[in-house]
């Protein structure tokens, strides 16, 4: 989620410039140690001591051979620690450099062959300074003085409280948690509950996740819940869903009334982006002692159970109180980030930007078209037009936080160019099935819908995305022409535009030099639709 809203939020990520070269090549880049191994499945163990805000836990990694190799990359950030690390039960050396740990191997690694390895590790994470932006672990307490723990750790990475594969490219196929809590606390995770196991001083929770996941939607939610969920399943383009919903037993009352939103968006969202990607796991929300996060099938909510976000209107329109921002947003995240996930997060707009665009959409579905548009323009107050919204490839480096409103108002502005609501859709459904449960590159993106539109967008992508700038519409009235062209702009930008000359409409293809057309003698007013994120001169 990592929302950005600078007027009120002003504690950065950690960036590429606050780590080392080293570090940020290490944790960045597919190293050599990551590259001959490819992720099954994760069976973690943890067991939480809230009382000195410490864990400790068992990490049991199932892999495929892809090369062989003989050293494997773990990645588990400081201070917590490796203890021991064993294969076939031979117990292996290891060496730590920073946040990465190297270890070595013993068994031979022959290419094709499934493989385990067991790790062993403890100490208390790094606590969340202002999660979910920079994130951890967060020890909390309810308003009746209990505990209330969550983790949140998108930007920071998974690594700071558990040992894995720490690279957004290489997705678990599945995963199994077992996570052990003092007696009287509820943990939920992701996926579904398999069982509960109990003994006089503490719980274990089962929880089970049939389909692929990014690390760093792994969760922990640990407090005092109560269930409920809808009466009857969600009858969704799948079958039935599953939604499940675990609040605090005090606020159980106010999340029955908030949460009719998540149908809701479970239907707007499945018409435009096509089923809901992870039906074998059921959807949750979760309430969580921070505003929250898209972490897979477990959508973490602290909204207050208000609309808006923190009961404001991002847009300034009005629009943005028509609903619960958590609850959108970062179910959004379900469709891009979770099913659709970035390889590297240079590349993060792919989440940020379709699922801020994706609040514009629910409008769309059950307010109507004008909402929308009035809702996502809005929104441009607050793009700063700082840096480009792709990062640096490789480095753990991400792009400007315009990748929300400005990706947004980049796809608004291509589906206005569409100019056809049932391409677009089909377009946004298809790049999910095309994609389905992959990770990818914001190349493949982008050539995805160069081909299914049938446009030429590589000036737009360039524009937008890869540049800081926004495009200037030049424009000069003379008698009885009109000319026109881009200013501010990469030279192969072009773009379909349809102005109103005196309320008549005109289809221009703007590009960066200069073009003309004949228009009625002395024609005085051009129009230019504010769909279109340019500015005019």
């Amino acid at each position: 989620m990592r929302l950005l809203f600078f007027i009120i939020i002003t504690v950065p990520f950690i960036a590429c410039s606050q780590q080392s070269e080293e570090q940020a090549r290490l944790r960045g880049s597919i190293t050599p140690q990551r590259a001959w191994w490819d992720l099954v499945h994760y069976d973690l163990s943890v067991e939480v001591f809230p009382d000195n805000k410490s864990i400790t836990g068992t990490n049991v990694v199932t892999y495929t051979v892809l090369d062989e190799f003989h050293e494997m990359q773990i990645d588990l950030q400081e201070p917590m620690r490796i203890t021991r690390v064993t294969q076939e039960d031979k117990e292996l050396e290891f060496k730590r450099n920073g946040s990465a740990y190297f270890i070595s191997l013993k068994t031979k690694q022959k290419q094709g062959t499934t493989q385990k390895l067991t790790i062993q590790w403890e100490g208390k994470p790094r606590v969340a300074k202002n999660a979910p932006w920079d994130g951890g672990m967060v020890w909390q307490k309810d308003k009746k003085g209990r505990h209330f723990i969550a983790t949140a750790n998108q930007g920071i990475g998974s690594s700071v409280w558990w040992p894995n594969k720490d690279h957004p490219a290489d997705e678990v196929d599945s995963l199994d948690m077992h996570v052990t809590v003092p007696k009287g606390l509820i943990d939920v995770s992701n996926g579904r509950l398999v069982n509960v196991t109990k003994d006089k001083e503490t719980a274990t929770f089962h929880w089970t996740v049939k389909n692929p996941i990014n690390n760093y939607g792994v969760n922990l939610n640990i407090g005092h819940y109560v269930n409920f969920k809808e009466i009857n399943p969600y009858q969704g383009e799948k079958g039935p869903l599953d939604m499940d919903y675990w609040v605090l037993d005090y606020n159980l009352d106010k999340a029955r009334e908030q949460f009719k939103q998540a149908p809701m968006m479970m239907e707007a969202f499945e018409h435009w982006f096509g089923p809901y990607p992870f039906y074998e796991d059921s959807f949750k929300l979760v309430e969580a002692p921070y505003l929250g996060m898209e972490h897979q099938s477990s959508v973490t909510y602290g909204n207050g159970f208000d609309n808006g976000y923190r009961g404001r209107d991002l847009s300034g329109t009005g629009e943005g109180l028509k609903f619960d921002f958590i609850i959108i947003h970062e179910a959004g995240h379900e469709w891009f980030a979770n099913n659709i996930t970035n390889k590297d997060v240079a590349d993060m707009w792919i989440h940020e930007g379709f699922t801020c665009y994706s609040e514009n959409l629910y409008l769309d579905y059950h307010f109507g078209k004008e909402a929308a548009a009035t809702y996502v323009i809005g929104l441009r107050k607050n793009i700063r037009n700082d840096k480009p919204l792709i990062g640096k490839y490789g480095l753990n480096n991400e792009g400007s936080s315009d990748m929300y409103y400005k990706g947004a108002n980049m796809l608004h502005t291509i589906r206005t160019m569409v100019n056809d609501d049932k391409l677009w859709r089909k377009t946004l459904r298809g790049l999910n099935a095309e994609f389905y449960h992959q990770t990818v590159s914001s190349t493949q993106v982008e050539a995805y819908l160069i081909k299914a539109l049938n446009l030429n967008l590589e000036g737009v992508f360039d524009q937008y995305l890869r540049t800081k700038d926004v495009p200037v519409l030049e424009y000069m009235l003379e008698k009885n022409t009109l000319k026109y062209r881009f200013t501010n702009a990469v030279a192969h930008l072009e773009m379909p535009i349809t102005v109103f000359l005196d309320g008549i409409a005109l289809d221009l293809v703007v590009r960066s030099k200069w073009q003309e057309i004949s228009v009625p003698q002395n024609s005085l007013e051009l129009i230019v639709p504010k769909d279109y994120y340019i500015e005019q001169k």
